[in-house]
């Protein structure tokens, strides 16, 4: 069931970014999918990304590999000439900003949470974060 959930929300995210015609647009889309899933899809959120899950060390691990397909997804997307280790990270940081902005749509139950409002704010944080990422021999001065 959990790999289920994965999946959709997976192909649910690649179908949103597939037709962008630019970064900006696939991040977008794809912030927009995501938060789409979470609101219309509550207990599958829950049951894929509950801290219930992450205890049960079997479900844990088809939790991970589902964040782990995820972070290989966004990473592809990731328009930047940066090392393969690099990337990962930063995908792996996109993935979680959008389970916490998740989490917390799902918590706060004090105002409605609209998928594209979320999408636009959270997209806007990561889309000019990742354009201030440093490439070549600036990535790697500490």
């Amino acid at each position: 069931m959990l790999e289920d959930v994965g999946r959709r929300l997976l192909a649910d995210i690649t179908a949103a970014t597939a037709p962008a015609d630019s970064g900006r647009e696939r991040v977008q889309n794809g912030f927009a999918a995501y938060f789409g899933f979470v609101t219309d899809n509550h207990s599958a959120f829950r049951l894929l990304f509950g801290a219930s899950v992450r205890n049960d060390p079997e479900f844990a691990e088809v939790a991970e590999a589902v964040l782990g397909l995820l972070a290989e997804a966004v990473g592809e997307m990731i328009a930047v000439d940066l090392p393969p280790e690099h990337r990962m990270v930063l995908a792996h940081a996109v993935v979680g900003v959008a389970e916490a902005v998740g989490r917390r749509a799902l918590v706060d139950m004090s105002s409605e949470h609209d998928p594209e409002m979320l999408a636009h704010w959270t997209a806007e944080l990561v889309w000019y974060g990742l354009r201030g990422i440093r490439t070549g021999t600036e990535a790697t001065t500490v």
